[in-house]
């Protein structure tokens, strides 16, 4: 049994067959690199984030023919409001690691609604104050697994994962229901939400796909590596590089005590949620990593390629006394202070 995997990351986007092994064949990547029309502003074209993701799975496909299943890991939060009717997006797509609403995050914490940036909380309000602030269109939100599978079922399926849900910062922690009077002050409603549905199962048809392969995992970037590196049990814990770094730990079925942020800066993180059985975690976040590179190279101009820095490291014996605080999009856990 064969299966198409795409990866939608924040850099690039990535789609490949998984054999029954195991094994990866016929990899496909294309570089997505967001824009940044202002300093702490991170956005996208959500159009053509679809378009290339279509192309990376229709070429990836193109060599077997078809697969018994679809599964898709995802960056999160990062927030694409489109048009119901027409399937189209209504406005640039809001990275996660976008910084626009910060302002109102604090006026949010001050009433008592814990919520940051980086969550789609406030993304999805402030697209909606642009571009519908009588609240009359009918309109769609969704994080980057929703909008493939939007796509990829040709409009018929509007859903996310839980996983995915968990990092919106709508939710009641642990009732797995939204919580009422946070729509109401950001004036989201609700019919612009997806459907809820668990990591795995029958979740959708990719009909826009020969053979219109049932797409059956979706995941979180972040959780879905923890399934990947076989953290399945409590205490298991992995880090991963990215765009940003993520530390998460599997607790299973056991709740972290607090509901926001911990006093060590951690945030409660649903893993997954497989026959309606929540698996629970715990996650640091530094804001970013990989994104120094980048800024060496596209901002500074100090290296051509991102594998040159370690090569440029390595041509000296110290740093010379100079420290670089790796805080381009302010410093996450355990501090959070975005500058």
């Amino acid at each position: 049994m064969s299966i198409l995997v795409i990866d939608l990351g924040t850099s690039s986007i990535r789609a490949a067959i998984v054999r029954p092994d195991g094994s990866l064949d016929h990899e496909v990547r294309r570089a997505t690199l967001p824009d940044t029309p202002f300093a702490g502003l991170v956005e996208f074209d959500a159009r053509a984030y679809a378009d290339t993701a279509m192309e990376c799975a229709r070429e990836a496909l193109s060599h077997v023919g078809s697969v018994e299943a679809v599964g898709i890991s995802n960056q999160r939060a990062s927030t694409i409001i489109w048009d119901r009717s027409t399937g189209e997006p209504v406005a640039p797509a809001q990275g996660w690691q976008d910084l626009r609403t910060l302002g109102d995050c604090l006026v949010l914490n001050a009433e008592g609604f814990r919520l940051a940036p980086n969550l789609s909380a406030t993304k999805i309000a402030n697209i909606l104050d642009a571009v519908d602030p009588g609240r009359e269109r009918d309109l769609c939100f969704g994080t980057p697994d929703s909008w493939l599978v939007w796509n990829l079922s040709q409009g018929e399926s509007h859903i996310s994962d839980l996983s995915n849900a968990g990092i919106w910062g709508l939710l009641n922690v642990g009732a797995e229901t939204y919580n009422s009077a946070l729509l109401e002050r950001l004036r989201i409603p609700e019919s612009v939400l997806p459907t809820i549905v668990d990591s795995t199962g029958d979740l959708a048809s990719a009909s826009a796909l020969d053979g219109a392969p049932p797409i059956r995992g979706i995941a979180g970037d972040q959780q879905a590596s923890l399934i990947g590196q076989a953290c399945v049990r409590p205490g298991a814990a992995k880090i991963t590089f990215g765009t940003g770094g993520m530390l998460d730990v599997c607790l299973d079925d056991q709740r972290p005590s607090f509901e926001t942020r911990g006093e060590g800066g951690t945030f409660p993180l649903i893993a997954w949620r497989q026959a309606g059985r929540v698996t629970w975690g715990v996650e640091a976040i530094m804001l970013a990593a990989g994104t120094n590179i980048e800024w060496l190279r596209d901002d500074l101009g100090l290296i051509s390629d991102a594998a040159d820095s370690e090569r440029v490291a390595a041509s000296v014996e110290d740093a010379g006394g100079a420290v670089y605080v790796p805080a381009l999009l302010g410093l996450g856990t355990p501090h959070w202070d975005y500058g």
